[in-house]
């Protein structure tokens, strides 16, 4: 394909009539924003990416959505509401998070000139021109400091301009029921009227936890949390993948079975019903990472190596810094946050029990996608596609708190 091109995907399964709720899915990535909002009962009428493998990803998941694939600055709004019997202002939700690479505390050269830093820009342009009545944009916290803020102020101001107030916080995806320390920015948006029940708040942290949620997936967890946690520090990498197969270094399998029932509520309700495990494989480790990661115990990082296997730049290193490289995390602990690449040299991403990285559908599972969510591309893009993601958990406490907000204003 041309940069030029756009490659229009049509619904291959007519949409569900269940609500009447829709959305919007722009930079969709594999996905993950439009799993949650699904989760709360919207509808993903269509969405945008230049990713071929995410593309192919979305595809699968999304049969009922109509898919654009190709650079943003060439899409054209009409595009995304063409075959529906929709007119300006009457999408609900416009979603999805703009490449957030520019704006990433690991990009020690990001900038706001940085070619996909301005992005957004184009983001705001198909909201101008659709009028849905809220929105939600994802980003890095980065974002937030990136030239003294000024993007983020370019992006609250370009808004009000269009009709929207809008407000700006920082969610931790711990707070929502994902297994995982992970903080994201979100601009929530509505041109109904300021409430600020619009900005969910955490079920399993210290904020107030809200006296309901709708949607059926959200109910399910509650129930399953209260039978066995009780409290955010027990959601766990095990409680989230001790039931997957074991496998070993470079092994595993695009589909395999189970093996055994779930151990947990939270692998009970991230099964979803599904018969196979899918993308359950690892890449092969070299003969040198493999004596390295076989020294580190559960709970250990690179400062358990002894010096004869420590990476000759991390001799030098500080015994206090890079904590959580070749890192083993305990079965019992919350994972870091999950990056594009599931690489030990970068992070704590091997097994907590087997010698071996975590597997592409175990960085998923730690996401928070249900089991039934398959990947494509290489598995290098698979780790990325997992790693850019929102977990859908977190998407999903966002589009209730975007519905109620909806409901009450209609």
């Amino acid at each position: 394909m041309q940069k030029d091109q756009m490659v229009f995907y049509e619904p291959s399964i007519s949409q569900s009539d269940n609500t009447d709720m829709s959305c919007i899915d722009l930079f969709s990535g594999a996905g993950g924003m439009a799993e949650g909002f699904r989760q709360a009962g919207f509808k993903v009428l269509s969405a945008n990416d230049a990713d071929p493998a995410s593309t192919e990803t979305f595809r699968d998941n999304f049969p009922e959505a109509r898919f654009i694939k190709g650079p943003i600055e060439l899409l054209q709004p009409e595009n995304l509401v063409n075959g529906h019997s929709i007119v300006e202002g009457e999408i609900d939700c416009v979603i999805g998070g703009p490449p957030c690479q520019a704006f990433s505390i690991n990009n020690h050269r990001r900038s706001a000139e940085d070619d996909r830093a301005g992005l957004f820009r184009d983001y705001l342009r198909i909201v101008k021109a659709l009028k849905p009545r809220t929105l939600v944009m994802e980003n890095v916290p980065g974002i937030l400091s990136i030239n003294n803020g000024a993007v983020v102020k370019e992006i609250e101001e370009s808004l009000a301009a269009l009709g929207y107030q809008s407000k700006t916080r920082i969610l931790y995806a711990e707070e929502y029921g994902v297994p995982q320390e992970r903080r994201r920015v979100f601009i929530t948006a509505t041109r109904l009227g300021w409430d600020d029940s619009l900005i969910p708040d955490g079920t399993y942290g210290p904020r107030p936890k809200p006296s309901k949620h709708s949607g059926h997936f959200i109910h399910r967890w509650r129930r399953c949390n209260s039978m066995v946690y009780g409290h955010m520090n027990s959601l766990t990498v095990g409680a989230a993948i001790g039931d997957l197969p074991e496998i070993e270094n470079g092994g595993g399998s695009d589909m395999m079975k189970f093996g055994s029932p779930p151990k947990t509520q939270l692998q009970f309700l991230l099964r979803d019903k599904a018969e196979y495990v899918y993308n359950h494989y690892t890449r092969c480790l070299s003969e040198n990472m493999m004596k390295r990661i076989q020294v580190v115990p559960e709970g250990g990082s690179w400062r358990d190596l002894p010096w004869d296997l420590l990476p000759a730049g991390m001799r030098r290193a500080n015994r206090n810094s890079h904590t959580k490289r070749y890192g083993r995390p305990r079965s019992r602990s919350r994972s870091c946050t999950i990056l594009t690449k599931c690489d030990p040299h970068w992070g704590s991403y091997i097994h907590p029990t087997q010698n071996r990285t975590l597997s592409v559908r175990e960085t998923a599972r730690i996401q928070s996608f249900p089991d039934r969510f398959r990947f494509y591309g290489g598995i290098g893009s698979q780790y990325a596609q997992v790693g850019n993601a929102v977990p859908p958990l977190l998407a999903a406490a966002i589009a209730n708190s975007v519905k109620q907000h909806l409901v009450k204003r209609r």
